[in-house]
């Protein structure tokens, strides 16, 4: 694989895969100017794959017209998050856990009272167990997320009126 023929800085996938390795990552991604490349590690033993996509060419960009059909899935998703008006959402990227540790009783069940500061939920980022607290005392309405999913900064997990 040449830059001449790809347009990739080898450089840069060597630069990537030193950075996983260094830092004991299972995968890294960025994006640039259109260009995305992963590098990823199937098991500790086995060597890093690289995968990249190349920029879409020019001449595609009366391809990109049908993107306004696309906004209407996302368009749909809105009323969803509407309708979690009184959400409490995630304060990291990790991964929520309803329960202080598998097989016990989760901290909280839909119909429950809660006051403020009871302990809703924790999300794990980076091996640290963060508490997610209740805002304001209230009555759990719904459980957005199910045990051990992986959720986003800002995502819906919790309903309380």
């Amino acid at each position: 694989m040449s830059t001449a023929k790809t347009g990739l800085d080898t450089g840069l996938v060597r630069e990537l895969a030193s950075i996983l390795r260094d830092a004991d990552l299972g995968e890294v991604e960025i994006e640039h100017e259109g260009l995305r490349i992963r590098v990823s590690k199937s098991s500790p033993n086995a060597p890093a794959a690289i995968q990249y996509a190349a920029p879409a060419p020019v001449a595609a960009a009366s391809a990109a017209a049908p993107a306004p059909a696309a906004a209407a899935p996302a368009a749909a998703a809105a009323p969803a998050a509407a309708s979690h008006a009184n959400a409490v959402t995630s304060p990291m990227v990790g991964t929520v856990y309803l329960s202080p540790e598998p097989g016990s009783k989760p901290f909280v069940a839909v119909g429950d009272k809660v006051k403020k500061g009871d302990t809703l939920m924790l999300v794990e980022a980076m091996k640290t167990f963060n508490p997610v607290e209740a805002p304001a005392a209230g009555t759990v309405k719904e459980i957005i997320v199910a045990d051990a999913q992986p959720v986003e900064f800002g995502e819906p997990l919790i309903v309380i009126e």
